[in-house]
């Protein structure tokens, strides 16, 4: 597994001492949408259908790290739009650099290579590239041609420069289990420093609604992508606790955590969940004392929420799942390549 020793057993901390003082809703990850702007329109995001007046919007680094202090969350992914279109995008991640906060900045890579100068390798920070597929699938979910290429190029120079690089796949209805080992075998390649992956979920807001998958769809999908890895096959380099995994493929009955991942943009703190967009909370306490908790995830009976298995509800499930005793030999296991 890609999790570096350093955030295991940072998280790890931090998961017991929540437990140790009583707390029931806390969260792993804080969201941190510093912009919703973008350079492409993917057809799988919503962000972009945002109005225009939002879409110029940014948060100052002063709120973002307001936003990280209040939140608490030991890992900050910075998701967008595209966060290297923010003006103050260096600022924002030294300050969360230096407040020792695991920082995941996704990007599609069109300007990675040449924002690197605007930042510093480190332990705490990594990049994490949007990857969906080869060059023609790619281009072809981004809508724009060139992208695939760009972005290799952009792994590499961060690479070559001392960067930690992730990429993040989403996989859609229709994705070729074949083809999807293969991508994971060229990624491989790249000396990357994780891969994570997710099934597309119906994002109410995206222009495509034809292609996300339904749940027993993911299940079959992914244990057909993921037999290599299961068997022991293939050594895949996944970013993630092998339990997410599992249970991608249906041996794992998690419910979502929907405390886990809490969302902070231009707009506030994002009822659950940012998929969902049903309005937003002026503070971090707010979302967690008036939300009703109990009509999300699937054991909720929430129609919304019976096919979602995407990462930010289900990860910290995993997350909490992999402290008990019966699966801390399992991730343990998976941190040191076993």
């Amino acid at each position: 597994m890609a999790v570096q020793l350093q955030q295991a057993v940072t998280v790890g901390k931090y998961l017991v001492t929540q437990r140790l003082m009583g707390r029931k809703r806390f969260p792993l990850v804080l969201m941190l949408e510093p912009l919703f702007r973008c350079n492409l329109a993917c057809s799988g995001c919503g962000k972009i259908q945002h109005p225009k007046e939002i879409l110029q919007q940014n948060l100052t680094p002063e709120q973002c790290f307001m936003a990280v202090e209040e939140c608490g969350a030991p890992v900050v992914s910075i998701p967008g739009g595209e966060p290297l279109l923010h003006p103050q995008i260096g600022q924002i991640v030294e300050g969360l650099v230096q407040r020792k906060k695991f920082v995941y900045l996704c990007t599609n890579g069109i300007l990675l290579e040449k924002s690197l100068s605007k930042f510093k390798p480190s332990p705490y920070l990594t990049f994490s590239v949007h990857l969906d597929g080869f060059k023609e699938q790619h281009d072809k979910c981004v809508d724009r041609p060139g992208v695939f290429d760009k972005a290799i190029a952009a792994i590499k120079a961060a690479k070559q420069q001392g960067f930690r690089v992730t990429t993040n796949t989403t996989v859609f209805d229709g994705a070729n289990p074949q083809e999807m080992q293969e991508f994971f075998d060229f990624l491989d390649t790249l000396n990357l420093d994780g891969m994570m992956v997710s099934p597309g979920y119906g994002y109410e807001k995206a222009p495509d609604q034809e292609n996300f998958l339904r749940r027993e769809q993911t299940k079959t999908l992914f244990r057909e992508i993921l037999s290599p890895w299961k068997s022991g096959q293939k050594k895949w380099n996944f970013n993630h606790n092998p339990l997410f995994l599992e249970f991608l493929m249906g041996d794992q009955d998690f419910d979502c955590t929907p405390w886990g991942s809490p969302s902070y943009s231009v707009l506030g703190w994002q009822k659950p969940c940012y998929l969902l967009d049903e309005g937003h909370y002026s503070s971090y306490q707010e979302l967690l004392n008036q939300t009703e908790w109990s009509n999300y995830g699937k054991n909720s009976g929430n129609p919304q929420c019976q096919d979602c298995m995407v990462h930010c509800g289900y990860e910290p499930t995993a997350a909490n799942a992999a402290m008990q005793p019966e699966n801390m030999g399992k991730a343990i296991g998976a941190l040191f390549g076993g």
